[in-house]
């Protein structure tokens, strides 16, 4: 890591042990604590999912900045501080550099948390659904730009697909012009966030964590500038109802409409009114589904740590 990279990284002792021995790291992203969950749930569900990945035998690294410094793996007054505060900055790839230079507090969407992570030398990124193409991007041109970090930057993203609030066609549209691969875990249909099967095909599939890592470690050796999208289906026990979602969505959209949000505000004003409107199972669901996610990427982790 050269000096002027390393002024602004702080990368936690857990985490910088096991790269060092090559071991297994998986990246956490922290809008989710941030903006995604209300206290005490938000940091509940962080510490829940970080105890998951050290089961599995890899090492968390949740990814923020605090006080103008890029952390890489959070102590508990860290996950405490994030999840307290109020106004936390939102932090995308244009954002980040701003808030380390201000020495301010930010939190990391998956476009920031890729970025960080590829920063600190790990390959393994576990979230609960990325961004896309939203919809009436036709109109407005709302693309997240986790869509374009994928398309450069070497980190496998492993999610439940994409948000459902987004227009899901679009989104593996523009993946596929883009060249990333998307393979559904043990499916061949695209999961939607929420739920299971988003009516999509899956453009590529696998069956175990270790084909997965095998794929890593190949677009590794051939020097591949992207990342990919582990399409992870919500466990059965949590999954919703797809037309159910549709209407709540619908609804959700809605009111974000007629009370004027846009921009980068939409996906945590969206979230939270689904919340409402489901009286808490989605919340629920979210939960589940990142768990799930961290579980799978461990694994997949632990097999490239074999393949370097």
């Amino acid at each position: 890591m050269n000096l002027k990279l390393e002024k602004h990284l702080n990368i936690a002792p857990e985490v910088a042990k096991a790269l060092a021995e090559g071991k297994a790291v998986v990246a956490l992203e922290s809008t989710i604590i941030a903006h995604g969950m209300p206290y005490p749930k938000n940091v509940e569900t962080a510490r829940e999912v970080e105890d998951l990945i050290r089961a599995q035998g890899a090492v968390p690294a949740t990814i923020a900045v605090l006080d103008g410094v890029i952390r890489i793996g959070l102590d508990e007054a860290a996950l405490e501080k994030l999840g307290k505060a109020d106004n936390v900055a939102k932090l995308s790839r244009r954002d980040l550099p701003l808030i380390v230079a201000q020495k301010g507090d930010g939190a990391t969407t998956v476009a920031a948390t890729m970025i960080c992570a590829a920063m600190a030398g790990i390959s393994v990124f576990a979230t609960g659904g990325i961004g896309g193409v939203h919809r009436g991007a036709e109109n407005d041109f709302d693309i997240s730009a986790d869509l374009e970090e994928l398309a450069k930057t070497p980190v496998a993203v492993v999610c439940a697909g994409a948000k459902s609030i987004l227009d899901l066609p679009k989104t593996l549209e523009f993946l596929e012009t883009r060249g990333v691969p998307v393979v559904g875990y043990q499916t061949d249909k695209f999961p939607a966030f929420y739920c299971r099967d988003s009516g999509l095909d899956a453009p590529l599939t696998a069956d175990t964590a270790t084909e997965i890592a095998g794929m890593l470690a190949v677009q590794q050796d051939l020097g591949y500038q992207g990342g990919a999208v582990i399409a992870n289906p919500i466990p059965e026990s949590h999954a919703m109802d797809r037309a159910e979602m549709d209407g709540v969505i619908a609804s959700a959209l809605g009111s974000a409409t007629k009370d004027g949000i846009f921009g980068k505000a939409i996906t945590p004003y969206l979230l939270g009114k689904i919340v409402e409107l489901t009286k808490g199972r989605s919340l629920e669901s979210n939960i589940a589904l990142v768990k799930n996610n961290a579980v799978l990427a461990a694994n997949i982790a632990k097999d490239l740590s074999t393949l370097g």
